[in-house]
C-alpha cells in the first residue's frame, strides 16, 4: 500500500469509528435512567412472550420465513432474474430513496434486513403484555434504537458514502470531519449554514427601542410604519427556551413586521438566557418579574388601560397561568389573549412525555436548592430526537459522512439559537403541566399564594394549533377550548409547530382549518372544518382587528418619560449566547 493509501486508510477507519462513537452517545442520551430502563423493559417483554410459547413461536416463524424469502429474492436476482423485496421502506422514508439501495445487491439486502428485523422487534413490543403506558414508553425507545442503528448511519454500510468517497478520493471524510470538529465547539448539530446569518443584520431586522429591562428581559417597541395605529397595544410572549426572533426572521417572514404593518402597537418579551446567577428563579418569578412586569411598562407608555397579548408555545402556557394571578390582584388589564401552538392541558403531550417521568423530577428537585440552570440545547437535542430521522441522523449522514455544508434556512439557524432556563422554573413547568397536568385542574397550581383556575379567564381566546405539531399536538390544544370561561376560536394550521406557526401570508403557502362550532371531538371538529388557502395569519388579524379599539395617531416616540429607550432593538439579550453548563 503507498503512502496516500495508507493515509486513506487511517482516515476511513477513523471517521468509522468517530461514527460509531457518535451512534452510541446519542443513543445513551435517550436511554432512560433505572428502574425504568429499556433493558427492564425489554426483560418484561420476553417474560410475557415466554409465557405464550405459542405467540413466540409464532413471530419467530414470521421471522425466519421473511428471512428466507429475502434470501432466494436475492439469489434469484443473482442468476439473472428480478430480485424479489420483501421489506420496503414507507412512503414517508427518504433514507433510502437513492437508487444505489437497489441497484446494487449486497445494500439490498442490508437494507430489507434491517426493515425486516425493525418490524420484527416493533412486532414483539406490540404483542407484549404489558400495561398502555409502559407499552407507549418501550415503544418509542424501540423506535429511537431502530433509528439509530440504520444502516444509513454508519459508512461501510451506506452506498451513497463510499460511492462519494471513491468519487472525492475521500474529500467528503476530510470535511466532514471539519464539519464535526466545529460542531463539537458548537455543541450542536448544524442544520443550516449558520454563517449565513446574523442577529441584528439580516435577521431581527425590524425597527423599534428596548423601552425596559430587568434580569428577565427586554421589553421591545417597535416604530410604526403608518400615520395611524390601533389604541390598544398588543404584547407577545415569545417562548423562553428560544429566542424570540422566530417571531421577527428576514423581513419577508416576519410575523413582527406583518403585526406592525397591520396597524398594531406592538411590544415583544425578549428573555435573557439564564445564566448561573439566575439559577434561583421560579415560574413565578417569570409570571410576576417577567409577564405582568411588561405588562405595566406597555400600559404605561401606551396610556392604555387594557392590552391585548399573544403567547407562543411556552410563552402561551405562562400567560394562560398569568392571567387568574392578575385578575386576583385587581389587575384586569388584558381585552384579549391568543394562544399559538400552546398547551394549556397536558393530558395528552405527545411523545415527549417518555422523557418526563417522577425519576427526572425527583432528581432534579433533589438539587433545586443549590439552584443552577437548564441548558436549552439539551431541551432542543429532546425534541430534535422526537424526529430523530429528520432532525438528527439526517444531518449526521448529510453533514460527517458526506462532508456537505447543509443550505441557509433562517427558521433552523433559529433552532439551533437556544436559551437556558433556571433549574426550579423549568422543574415547576415539567412537574405542574407535564406530570400532573395542574394548571387544567381548578386550584391545583398555586402562584403567589393564589389558586389558579383558568376557567376564571373570560376575556376571549385565540387558540391556534398545527396539525403536524409533534411538540404540541393539536388535539391536545383543542382540550383547552373547554378550560377558559369566556368564546374561544380555535384554528388548525398546515405543517408543524414552527413552520405552521411562521406561514407569512406574503408567500400564500399552506393552509388553514376554521369551524365555528365547538364540539367534544376533535377528529369530529376537523371533519366538519372549513379549510382555507394561505396563512392563519389573516384570519387572527380579522379577529383581533375589532378588539383593538379604534385607529389613533401613531406615536411619533417610542417608549416615554418613564422609560426612555435603552438601545435599539433587536437589543442586546437575544445576541447573548447561552453559557454551556
Amino acid at each position: 500500500m503507498d503512502a496516500n493509501g495508507a493515509v486513506f486508510g487511517k482516515l476511513f477507519e477513523t471517521i468509522t469509528e468517530t461514527n460509531k462513537q457518535l451512534v452510541e452517545n446519542f443513543v445513551n442520551t435517550l436511554t432512560p435512567k433505572k428502574p425504568e430502563s429499556p433493558e427492564e423493559m425489554y426483560k418484561g417483554v420476553l417474560e410475557s412472550l415466554m409465557q405464550n410459547t405459542g405467540l413466540l413461536m409464532e413471530k419467530q416463524g414470521e421471522f425466519y420465513k421473511d428471512q428466507m424469502d429475502l434470501w432466494m429474492g436475492m439469489l434469484g436476482g443473482r442468476r439473472g432474474g428480478d430480485r424479489r423485496s420483501v421489506a420496503r421502506p414507507d412512503s414517508v422514508d427518504r433514507r433510502f430513496n437513492a437508487p444505489e439501495w437497489e441497484q446494487y445487491p449486497f445494500f439490498d439486502y442490508i437494507k430489507q434486513y434491517y426493515l425486516l428485523t425493525s418490524k420484527w422487534l416493533s412486532g414483539l413490543v406490540d404483542d407484549a403484555k404489558l400495561n398502555d403506558e409502559a407499552k407507549e414508553k418501550l415503544a418509542f425507545f424501540t423506535r429511537q434504537y431502530i433509528d439509530a442503528l440504520s444502516p444509513t448511519n454508519f459508512v461501510l454500510t451506506n452506498p451513497e458514502v463510499l460511492k462519494l468517497a471513491l468519487e472525492t478520493n475521500g474529500a467528503n471524510f476530510v470535511e466532514g470531519l471539519k464539519n464535526m470538529a466545529e460542531d463539537f465547539e458548537k455543541g450542536h448539530i448544524s442544520m443550516t449554514d449558520e454563517s449565513q446569518f446574523e442577529v441584528g443584520r439580516n435577521l431581527a431586522v425590524t425597527p423599534g427601542e428596548v423601552v425596559f429591562q430587568n434580569e428577565l428581559l427586554q421589553l421591545i417597541q417597535y416604530k410604526p410604519t403608518a400615520d395611524k395605529v390601533y389604541s390598544k397595544p398588543l404584547l407577545v410572549i415569545p417562548p423562553c427556551v428560544n429566542k424570540y426572533y422566530l417571531m421577527d426572521l428576514q423581513p419577508e417572514n416576519s410575523f413582527v413586521r406583518y403585526m406592525v404593518e397591520r396597524g398594531y402597537n406592538t411590544f415583544l418579551i425578549s428573555w435573557k438566557s439564564a445564566t448561573p446567577s439566575m439559577g434561583h428563579l421560579t415560574w413565578e418569578d417569570y409570571v410576576q418579574h417577567g409577564l405582568i412586569a411588561a405588562m405595566s411598562v406597555v400600559r404605561e407608555i401606551s396610556g392604555q388601560d387594557k392590552l391585548n397579548a399573544l403567547g407562543f408555545c411556552i410563552g402561551g402556557v405562562l400567560l394562560s397561568s398569568a392571567v387568574p394571578l392578575m385578575q386576583a390582584q385587581g389587575k384586569d388589564w388584558l381585552e384579549s389573549m391568543t394562544l399559538m401552538t400552546a398547551m394549556v392541558d397536558h393530558s395528552e403531550p405527545g411523545e415527549i412525555k417518555n422523557y418526563v417521568d417522577w425519576n427526572l423530577i425527583h432528581r432534579r428537585e433533589a438539587r433545586m436548592a443549590q439552584g443552577g440552570v437548564i441548558s436549552g440545547k439539551e431541551i432542543a437535542r429532546t425534541f430534535a430526537s422526537l424526529r430523530a430521522n429528520d432532525l438528527v441522523w439526517n444531518y449526521v449522514v448529510n453533514n460527517y459522512l458526506k462532508g456537505k455544508t447543509p443550505p441557509p434556512f433562517d427558521l433552523l439557524y433559529w433552532n439551533n439559537d437556544s436559551a437556558n432556563l433556571p433549574l426550579p422554573m423549568h422543574t415547576f413547568f415539567l412537574r405542574n403541566m407535564y406530570l400532573e397536568n395542574n394548571l387544567a385542574k381548578p386550584g391545583a397550581t398555586v402562584l403567589c399564594g393564589v389558586p389558579i383556575d383558568v376557567g376564571s379567564i373570560g376575556i376571549p381566546v385565540y387558540n391556534f394549533a398545527a396539525r403536524e405539531d409533534h411538540i404540541a399536538p393539536w388535539q391536545t390544544c383543542y382540550k383547552s377550548n373547554f378550560l377558559f370561561g369566556g368564546p374561544v376560536r380555535y384554528v388548525l394550521g398546515a405543517s408543524g409547530h414552527i413552520a405552521g406557526s411562521i406561514n407569512p401570508v406574503s408567500k400564500n403557502k399552506r393552509n388553514y382549518w376554521v369551524n365555528d362550532k365547538v364540539v367534544d371531538d376533535a377528529e369530529q371538529w376537523l371533519e366538519h372544518a372549513e379549510s382555507r388557502p394561505g396563512s392563519w395569519w389573516q384570519d387572527w388579524d380579522g379577529w383581533l382587528a375589532p378588539q383593538s379599539g379604534k385607529l389613533v395617531a401613531a406615536p411619533a416616540m417610542l417608549g416615554s418619560k418613564q422609560h426612555r429607550p435603552l438601545e435599539a432593538a433587536p437589543g442586546s439579550y437575544v445576541k447573548e449566547k447561552a453559557v454551556k453548563v
